[in-house]
C-alpha cells in the first residue's frame, strides 16, 4: 500500500481524535479506478468512530424514565 495513503489515513484519524471522537474501526482500500484511464491508484477510507454526548438535562448515561418521551417506536 502506498505510504501517502497510509499517511492520509493517519491524518484523518488524528483529526477525528482531536475533535473528541474515539476511532473504533478503520478500513483503507486501495484500487485502480475502473472509470479513469489513469494509472494512479485510488483509495477509500471507511472510519467507524464514537463520541458520547451529554443529554439536554445533563444526564449523560442515556437512561430516561420515559414519561416525557414522545418517540412512538420506544417500548414503554
Amino acid at each position: 500500500m502506498d505510504r501517502e495513503m497510509l499517511a492520509d489515513q493517519r491524518r484523518l484519524v488524528e483529526l477525528l481524535e482531536n475533535e473528541g471522537w474515539d476511532v473504533t474501526d478503520l478500513e483503507l482500500s486501495a484500487y485502480d479506478s475502473p472509470w479513469a484511464d489513469e494509472d494512479d491508484p485510488e483509495a477509500t477510507v471507511t472510519i467507524t468512530a464514537r463520541k458520547p454526548y451529554e443529554s439536554e438535562d445533563g444526564d449523560d448515561d442515556g437512561d430516561r424514565d420515559g414519561e416525557d418521551d414522545e418517540n412512538p417506536f420506544r417500548l414503554k
